[in-house]
């Protein structure tokens, strides 16, 4: 625990530009899709809105995560908001997605990790004030 208190900069900073990697689906909703479902774009007009701002709130989740890890003061804030985020695509996925477990595991595994890590910095910071 406490080399992950000592190093969360560092985690938030390798975790969110990894994060800011769904910004492609922005770009590209077609790529985006393809690299993360193994599944192409539909031809409806309005997959082309709903990916595009799938990627565009993943991206800024990953930004948030690199502002946290140089501003401190909000850390636990951004960590808790991005492990909501995590969970919340965890679970769609485990639910709604095994079709798609191939691809989407590898993102699915990744998030599990990083909100295991965010939540033990948070229990482990929570921690420290109430001993202070």
């Amino acid at each position: 625990m406490n080399w992950i208190i000592a190093n969360i900069k560092w985690i938030m900073l390798v975790s969110g530009i990894i994060t800011c990697s769904m910004l492609l689906a922005t770009l590209s909703p077609s790529a985006g899709l393809l690299n993360t479902f193994g599944e192409a774009l539909p031809d409806a007009p309005i997959m082309q809105i709903v990916v595009r701002n799938w990627g565009a709130l993943i991206g800024l989740m990953g930004g948030m995560l690199i502002y946290g890890a140089f501003n401190p003061i909000n850390r636990s804030f951004i960590l808790t908001v991005a492990s909501i985020s995590k969970i919340i695509f965890i679970a769609l996925v485990l639910f709604y997605g095994t079709a798609y477990w191939g691809k989407a595991g590898v993102a699915v595994v990744f998030d599990s990790l990083v909100v295991l890590v965010f939540a033990t910095y948070l229990f482990g910071v929570g921690r420290q004030r109430t001993i202070a």
